[in-house]
């Protein structure tokens, strides 16, 4: 087989682990509006069977970097899919509540090792070309997953099955199972155990040239010996010391905004916020199915222009489109105009503009910072817990919206995503450091020492202490 190929079905296999990713989170959405003519489900059991799959994937995402580390990438993405598997068929066939939610809560640890496992084997398979796009491309197939998921909703919309819905997303998880078996494992873990013969093989292979797999190798044990040797163990204590608080912190208001600024509600529960407008189920789904278009469509202008006009541009516009957006949304709801196609319209576009300014700035930027921000010592496990805190902080919104929208209605809703917006420019306006153009060692370095990294074109100009 031609070594293009044999690259190309690496990024195949893994493109499937981004898109199961994005299916089971956002099949959910078109799925909740026909739960409840077999389950009856309260406003907090809503919730519990949205966020049962993001606390399964807090406790995926938490295993995931040792598990891969002592089974090996491959092996765990061969058992992420067998869990993908199982959780799917268990909750397609759920017959009440509790065993829905347990079902999602086993769904959900495999997304958690998906998000964790997939993007490292492909980093560590991917020829060094090619690895800068990952991050970004990462996020776009999980946006593909959505938008199939969302698509999936709408076929299956008139027939009201919910369970299929579900459940077809088998297919691919037992696609993956199979794929990933032919594929090689990952030469910079088989480095890292002492096996640097296999780990030339799986190079040479995957290179089709010698020579040029005997220099990669001794690139990835250089960088395997560097990092042994400075690599640190992560400790609460160690991480809230007066150097480092500073940069946790940072990570931390980074994930923080990017679930409180109100995606997930959008995301989850776009059919219901539009069925209790006066929309129909089909017609609900059927926007839902633009929605997720359009938030894979403006993923691609963001992987462009990440790197050519920065980070912190990106998030800024991006939170001032999103404050806008639901401040239109608010204002159409608590306005009184009652059902009718102003209503719609006025709706649609408010969505449209805060999907489109969520997909290029917030939605893929996050990934691409988080591993800028932290010094290589501490690395892997710092962006690990923050990964794991973007669960938690998902789950959170995902569990109580419901019950807030129950009782206080879209719009007061709304007007609380609006102002937690415009604190998340305010966050990047003034404490995001900007690390486009920067080496990884020049932003820790400005960052360790409590000034914030500035952008290539800004060094030269003076800066008062």
């Amino acid at each position: 087989m031609p070594t293009r190929i044999k690259n190309a079905l690496i990024w195949v296999f893994g493109a499937l682990g981004g898109i199961l990713w994005g299916y089971d989170t956002g099949v959910i959405s078109g799925a909740m509006l026909f739960i409840e003519n077999d389950i009856p489900l309260t406003p907090l059991l809503e919730g519990l069977v949205v966020s049962g799959l993001l606390v399964g994937a807090m406790l995926g995402a938490g295993l995931s970097g040792r598990l891969s580390d002592s089974w090996g990438r491959r092996r765990l993405i061969l058992a992420a899919s067998g869990v993908f598997i199982l959780g799917t068929l268990g909750a397609s066939f759920a017959f009440d509540a509790a065993s829905l939610i347990a079902f999602r809560f086993v769904l959900g640890i495999g997304v958690g090792i998906a998000s964790v496992v997939v993007p490292l084997y492909l980093t560590e398979l991917a020829p060094k070309q090619l690895r800068g796009g990952l991050t970004s491309l990462m996020q776009l197939l999980v946006t593909v997953g959505i938008f199939v998921a969302y698509v999936t909703d709408y076929l299956l919309a008139d027939a009201e099955a919910w369970r299929w819905m579900i459940g077809l997303g088998v297919v691919p998880a037992a696609v993956l199972a199979l794929g990933i078996i032919t594929q090689p494992e990952s030469p910079r873990w088989l480095v890292g155990k002492g096996r640097a013969d296999e780990a030339r093989t799986v190079l040479t292979r995957l290179r089709g040239d010698a020579g040029a797999a005997g220099e990669e190798l001794a690139e990835i044990e250089r960088a395997e010996r560097t990092e042994r040797a400075q690599s640190e163990p992560l400790t609460l204590r160690r991480l809230l010391s007066p150097r480092l608080r500073p940069v946790f912190a940072v990570g931390m208001l980074l994930v923080l905004f990017q679930n409180f600024v109100g995606i997930n509600t959008i995301i989850y529960y776009a059919p219901t916020l539009l069925t209790d407008i006066g929309f129909g189920s089909g017609g609900a789904i059927l926007a839902e199915v633009g929605i997720g278009l359009l938030n894979m469509l403006m993923t691609l202008p963001a992987m462009r222009l990440i790197d050519r006009k920065g980070r912190k541009p990106l998030l800024l516009c991006g939170a001032l489109g999103m404050c806008a957006a639901m401040v239109l949304l608010a204002v159409t709801n608590l306005s009184g105009l009652g059902y009718g196609a102003l209503l719609s319209v006025l709706t649609l576009l408010g969505i449209a503009l805060y999907i489109a300014s969520f997909a290029i700035s917030w939605g893929p930027v996050q990934w691409v910072m988080l591993p800028e921000l932290f010094p290589m010592r501490i690395r892997a496990s710092a962006v690990g817990l923050c990964v794991l805190f973007n669960w938690l902080f998902n789950m959170i919104v995902a569990l109580v919206f419901p019950s807030l929208l129950h009782a206080w209605g879209a719009g007061i809703n709304f007007l609380f995503f609006a102002g937690t917006t415009l604190l998340a420019f305010l966050f990047v306006q003034r404490l995001l450091p900007e690390t486009k153009g920067r080496s990884l060692e020049e932003i820790e370095q400005d960052l360790l020492r409590g000034r914030p990294a500035r952008p290539e074109a800004e060094r030269s100009v003076p800066v008062s202490s």
